[in-house]
């Protein structure tokens, strides 16, 4: 395969060109890494192989170390369900032209709807359950069929983490949520969709998977404007607490009463992990540090369906102890400008990161926003509306709306905007804001706009 990269868009002035090859063993991906490129400006970039040219793709290059850019466009968007819609919010913040995408989860859905949920599938597809390579590596390039998708990725480079139904949902570490499924056996199904996740993402070489194992967290930094950490919420960590009485692993509420959510020797991130992201806490130069990762991070107490009030297991609630580990990391660092983003939810949360999740008044250490779903199924907001009376440092919540989000950032402010879009069901679909939030430099917490 050839791959040619040009400093204009008709791909008339090539600045790098070479072969390499495309090889089935890693499902004909191939990877391209680039040296010597000139800071902070687009490229453009295509492909040729078999008598074929693929549609031409643009990317920009990340500012030089030294320097503070005016201002950076970035978009996240996580949970995008086949069945259940079409991706016209991938659509729409294509048309953004964002200088960074982050994937921050549920890219794939590994299952297909079925029984009570076959009436909301708005586009069928005949596969069911991936198990295999095989059948990850189809669901991914189903997905990638997506002509909006595809403007996506065409458009803009991107940033990709996972969360649990890259593989299977409610997954923890080496654990099925199904306690029937042998460790080894759900290994050799881990390997095959983390193999199949290298193939289908920019990720350079040194993130190759080595059988279930992946390394995929990581930070760089945009300039001395922003430094971005990607986590990893799910290959590292603990089983989660008090499984269900039929030993079911999958997150459920948990009343206080269970202390095995509490105990310090449990870890969300696994320790080696931990130790990196405070250490990069303590040596970022950056004006702005964003923790980009698959989950909402505020405490939240809620009801579950059996009427226990408590917390959700498969979140940070269910591995408080690390939550607290890398809030006190912020403190003691003094980290400037700390915000979190997530995915996960099917909702918009936008929420204050207290030193004291007990106690409202004590200070604020960062600042929270979670994207909604790009079609996974809504949360009705009468009831989310209900949990923020226990839970007062919640500023707002949406689980009726679809879309992505959309920031831009700049030395003096961090602004975010939550865009819906109109109907998932809608191939056409419009988009508009819902929300505005501004959160300014050296001031945690977002203030409506």
């Amino acid at each position: 395969m050839r791959w040619q990269v040009a400093s204009d868009p008709q791909m008339r002035t090539i600045v790098r060109q070479g072969e390499t090859v495309a090889s089935p063993v890693w499902g004909h991906a191939v990877h391209v890494e680039l040296t010597g490129l000139a800071a902070d400006r687009p490229y453009w970039y295509c492909f040729q192989a078999l008598g074929a040219r693929s549609p031409i793709g643009s990317a920009r290059t990340l500012p030089a170390a030294h320097r503070t850019p005016d201002a950076a466009r970035f978009g996240f968007v996580s949970c995008s369900h086949w069945e259940l819609g079409y991706f016209s919010a991938y659509r729409h913040l294509a048309a953004e032209q964002p200088d960074l995408v982050f994937f921050l989860g549920d890219y794939i859905y590994e299952y297909s709807n079925h029984g009570e949920a076959a009436n909301k599938i708005v586009r069928p597809h005949a596969s069911g359950e991936c198990l295999d390579l095989a059948g990850y590596r189809n669901r991914y390039a189903l997905y990638r069929t997506d002509p909006d998708l595809q403007a996506l990725h065409a458009g803009s480079a991107c940033v990709a983490t996972w969360d649990d139904h890259e593989v299977q949902n409610d997954y923890a570490n080496r654990w099925s949520q199904d306690p029937s499924i042998p460790v080894d056996t759900f290994l050799a199904r881990r390997a095959a969709t983390y193999r199949a996740f290298y193939e289908h993402f920019p990720l350079r070489a040194r993130h190759r998977p080595h059988g279930a194992d992946m390394h995929i967290y990581r930070a760089f930094d945009y300039g001395q404007l922003a430094r971005f950490y990607v986590l990893d919420g799910r290959q590292y960590r603990s089983e989660q607490p008090c499984p269900q009485a039929n030993g079911w692993r999958g997150g459920h509420v948990v009343a206080d009463s269970c202390r095995q959510r509490t105990d310090p020797r449990r870890t969300m991130l696994g320790w080696e992990q931990e130790r990196w992201l405070h250490g990069g806490f303590m040596q970022s130069p950056a004006r702005w540090n964003v923790i980009a990762q698959d989950l909402l991070v505020a405490p939240m107490r809620q009801a579950g369906r059996d009427g226990v009030v408590g917390h959700w297991t498969d979140g940070w609630d269910g591995y408080p102890a690390t939550r607290e580990r890398m809030l006190d990391a912020i403190a003691n660092t003094r980290l400037r400008n700390p915000v979190f983003w997530g995915g996960d939810i099917h909702s918009y949360w936008v929420t204050d990161l207290k030193a004291d999740p007990a106690d409202d008044a004590s200070a604020t250490l960062a600042t929270e926003f979670v994207g909604t779903s790009v079609t996974s199924d809504d949360q009705p907001n009468a009831e989310l509306h209900a949990t923020m009376t226990a839970n007062p440092h919640v500023h707002y919540v949406d689980g009726e709306t679809r879309g992505y989000v959309s920031v831009t950032l700049t030395p003096g402010q961090m602004e975010t905007r939550l865009q819906g879009i109109s109907d998932r069901r809608d191939r056409n679909a419009t988009v508009a804001t819902t929300k505005r939030f501004v959160v300014e430099d050296g001031r945690p917490g977002a203030v409506e706009a």
